[in-house]
């Protein structure tokens, strides 16, 4: 199992050796992918590498052969992957108990100019179908039906055909940098750590980027974003993002960047122990703005997240991660989460353990709402190479907007296959 460190979009990470992998080693190698878990490249690797699970099953040899030789010959490559999630909450505000929803996705890079070289320059692209099997999706349950101020499966929407993903990646400084410009996902490079994917790590939004409490666009806008390595210990990130452009109408986003001039801004600076360890021992401040939205009638605002964590005997990995918003329409306002991860067998199946606490932006919603605490344990198990399985708990505690119950759970189960 190899860790491959880079510099990409706006971020600097680790392509784990299996789907959520918590292995690692220190080699480095010119132009690793980089951003978090579920970036096409960093997902990519993920399924090519898994060798051991529950089953032990490979998967159909012969696919796996055609697509090695294609990426060889042609320097593309390619991955579908099918996601679902079911969940139901034992209290709720209405009739709707429970929801469910999933995804298909197609992803791939096409290396197309300066392949296998330092400076090399790479069509990356994510398309896919998000679709709702109950009349309300999970994306927005714990809102609608729990009065929880947060997101608990937030990709699990009925949004239907979309555009994640259609950007140049182009490294420069000899693979020490990275830019890329198109379309683009921020919660692929923003304030990201090894346990952020919503597809392999929590479900909840607040163990994700920026904690809840960060203004982000849409997860698919235009926008352009730079990193680099100052030294083998120091990286910065930024990027430049349209807040109007929509995923299921990317034609729509180069008129609102262009003549919207209605942006997200970034800016990030990171430690770690080497480049290669950028991904598990990490500690990093991201600086963000966001624009007035008019059309939206969104309020412009700032904010500051912060991240640190450390990946002890490749076993465990303890994290502490926060963030302060003034504004921007967020859904807290003041967010902080203690957690765990932990791999007993290194590139299998992973448990996670976390407790949020956070405090709803009083100009969102209202003035003097409760302080909601969220708490939530998972565990993936890798049933086969192209099958993981992940039962989850959540434990919601005085939701905000709930003015009858002070303390709900929600069960979830949620499966990925990929080929």
């Amino acid at each position: 199992m190899k860790l491959q460190v880079c510099i990409l979009p706006l971020c600097l990470t680790a392509i784990l050796a299996t789907e959520g992998s918590m292995a690692a080693d220190n080699s480095q190698q010119n132009n690793p992918s980089l951003g978090s878990p579920d970036k096409v490249q960093n997902q990519m690797a993920d399924d090519a590498s898994v060798e051991d699970s529950v089953l032990g099953k490979k998967g159909p040899q012969g696919l796996s052969d055609w697509k090695e030789s294609l990426k060889e010959d042609k320097g593309l490559s390619f991955t579908i992957d099918y996601s679902s999630t079911m969940l139901t909450a034992n209290e709720t505000l209405g009739d709707n108990d429970d929801a469910s929803s999933g995804m298909v996705r197609f992803m791939g890079q096409w290396d197309l100019f300066n392949r296998g070289e330092a400076h090399d320059g790479a069509l990356i692209w994510k398309v896919e179908h998000r679709h709702s099997y109950t009349d309300v999706a999970p994306k927005g349950f714990a809102l609608s039906e729990l009065g929880y101020i947060g997101l608990v499966t937030p990709p699990f929407s009925d949004e239907g055909f979309r555009v994640t993903n259609l950007y140049w990646q182009q490294h420069f400084a000899g693979g020490r940098g990275s830019w890329t410009a198109g379309f683009l996902d921020s919660t692929d490079f923003l304030n990201i750590y090894l346990m952020s994917s919503p597809w392999t790590g929590f479900m909840n939004f607040a163990f994700s980027t920026g904690s809840a409490a960060m203004g982000l666009p849409n997860d698919g806008a235009i926008g352009i974003a730079a990193s680099y390595f100052v030294s083998d210990n120091v990286y910065v990130i930024g990027s430049l993002v349209d807040t109007n452009s929509d995923p299921t109408d990317i034609g729509n986003g180069f008129d609102t960047f262009f003549s919207d001039n209605e942006y997200f801004t970034s800016f990030e600076i990171g430690l770690t122990t080497a480049p290669g360890r950028v991904f598990f021992d990490n500690a990093h401040v991201t600086f963000w703005h966001k624009d007035r939205q008019e059309a939206a009638n969104v309020p412009s605002g700032w904010g500051v997240a912060f991240s640190a964590s450390k990946y002890i005997t490749d076993r465990w990995m303890p994290f502490i991660r926060g963030g302060f918003a003034d504004d921007a329409g967020t859904l807290l306002e003041q967010s902080v989460s203690v957690g765990m991860g932990y791999q007993a067998v290194p590139g299998r199946d992973l448990v996670g353990v976390a407790v949020n606490w956070g405090k709803p932006n009083e100009k969102t919603f209202a003035p003097d709402l409760n302080n909601q605490i969220a708490a939530e344990l998972f565990y993936r198990m890798q049933f086969t190479k192209g099958i993981a399985l992940t039962g989850d708990v959540q434990w919601l505690k005085d939701p905000a907007l709930n003015q009858t119950e002070s303390s709900i759970w929600m069960f979830n189960l949620r499966a990925r296959l990929n080929f």
